[in-house]
């Protein structure tokens, strides 16, 4: 009892201060080392006899050390090669030429729903290649939405779909899909296409159907339909948007990697083997030298390719700091036992055990992500505790893992404190609750079909 007390009360601190804005990495990792002492106090060490320093308070540091170990060289260095490709492709105008590519087809829709609906699969089919919530966000803010605008689409509407485009972390460049992988002890392709992608396909359909009678409905209900004067001003600002663009095979560069990865996956092409960091290393080396064929710049093209190492410095600081901190953060919750405890009891209820873990790690994922505002830090977070809750009762960890990992994202766009949601609701004008009071209904649609469709296929 005192275990999942003591559970409690940590969910809550780190809760508060994520709220008041404090560094998460850092509150985190100082959580973690306060609940290995509280475990020390019960009689539990911080590591195993065998990697001990001999004084309990050094052990503290080496638990940390032993994740720094476990995460750097693998998922630290994935996370790493991805932004810093991610950042490339965006610095040589590839990302920008891929959105360009992307919008010509919805120029030739005049409904305006029927057009929100295709926005929403379109943007989250760009996230497989431009990772990034807010970065996603800004990009389509800046060139669909003059679109959405101009062909009559409401404000309100068009920014709560660009708000959503993200909202499913999928495929091998996703942190969160390469972290569940690792816990399902599969590669993070077999991941994307046997676990995701029946339950992704059905949720897509599902969000694109649900913004069109939700947003329909709130137009309806607040009289909120396109005025001639954005509709003109709208008009003028697409193509001044995606400036900078890359010639239209540029387009091609940022799929490249997940392109190589399943080509060259045992489900498709067992003969030659090929992790995600050298997919990335050799769809890096192709985009430079398609680059310096195209631009004729030398020492431009160089001086771009530093693009890469900022952006894996960048998110080092950011994701990968926050994925190890994190994880201390769930060791130390562990080795209290509180969760054991929930998993456990969660776990006895007879005929309905599943069913209990499922709620129990839904509302644990989506209560955390709406609370900070990101799904990497609630899935890193409570993520180690999915193999404990799978197997306790009885179901692989896939099973778990799928609609969990989702659901992270998902609810992230529910949450005011979202960077991708204060980022679209700033631009627009719009209040971040405004905003979410448009993407709320969405998202409760695309957690009951994501878990539906889970249960039904894994």
């Amino acid at each position: 009892m005192v275990g999942v007390l003591l559970t409690l009360v940590a969910i809550g601190l780190v809760s508060y201060f994520v709220i008041k804005n404090y560094y998460p990495p850092t509150i985190l990792l100082l959580l973690g080392l306060l609940l290995l002492f509280c475990a020390y106090l019960e009689g539990v060490p911080a590591v195993a006899p065998k990697a001990s320093t001999n004084f309990f308070a050094f052990d503290f540091a080496q638990a940390f050390t032993n994740l720094l170990k476990g995460r750097l060289p693998g998922l630290g260095l994935n996370i790493m090669a991805i932004a810093g490709f991610a950042v490339y492709m965006d610095r040589i105008g590839a990302s920008k030429a891929l959105v360009k590519l992307c919008v010509k087809p919805l120029k030739a829709i005049r409904s305006p729903y029927v057009l929100l609906a295709l926005t929403y699969v379109v943007g989250q089919f760009i996230a497989l290649f431009v990772n990034s919530a807010v970065g996603l966000g800004l990009l389509l803010m800046a060139s669909i939405y003059p679109l959405l605008v101009a062909l009559g689409v409401s404000r309100t509407s068009a920014a709560a779909v660009i708000a959503t485009t993200c909202c499913l972390d999928l495929g091998p460049s996703s942190s969160n899909a390469m972290r569940a992988a690792d816990l399902c002890n599969m590669d993070v392709v077999t991941y994307f296409v046997q676990g995701q992608g029946p339950v992704a396909l059905c949720t897509i359909a599902s969000v694109a159907i649900g913004h069109f009678f939700v947003q329909r409905w709130f137009d309806k209900k607040e009289g909120a339909l396109a005025n001639k004067e954005d509709t003109k001003e709208s008009a003028l600002d697409v193509d001044k948007a995606l400036e900078g663009a890359g010639p239209a095979y540029y387009a091609i560069l940022p799929m490249l990697p997940l392109g190589l990865l399943i080509g060259f996956s045992p489900l498709v092409y067992k003969a030659i083997k090929l992790n995600l960091v050298t997919a990335i290393i050799v769809s890096l080396i192709i985009a430079l030298v398609v680059d310096i064929a195209t631009r004729r710049d030398f020492k431009q093209c160089c001086k771009d390719s530093q693009a890469i190492f900022e952006g894996m410095g960048k998110v080092f600081t950011s994701t990968v700091s926050l994925i190890v901190c994190a994880e201390m953060f769930a060791l130390g919750l562990n080795k209290i036992g509180g969760i054991s405890t929930m998993i456990q009891a969660a776990a006895s209820i007879q005929n309905a055990g599943l069913f209990i873990m499922l709620i129990v790690m839904l509302v644990i994922m989506i209560v955390a992500a709406i609370v900070t505002g990101s799904g990497n830090a609630a899935f890193f977070a409570f993520s180690p505790l999915l193999p404990e809750a799978a197997s306790s009762v009885g179901i692989p960890t896939l099973a778990l893992a799928v609609p969990v990992q989702l659901s992270a994202g998902i609810a992230r766009t529910m949450s005011p404190i979202a960077g991708v949601i204060i980022a679209v609701s700033g631009i627009t004008g719009l209040t971040p609750i405004a905003l979410i009071r448009r993407t709320i209904p969405v998202m409760i649609i695309a957690v009951i079909v994501s878990v539906t469709s889970s249960l039904i296929f894994l």
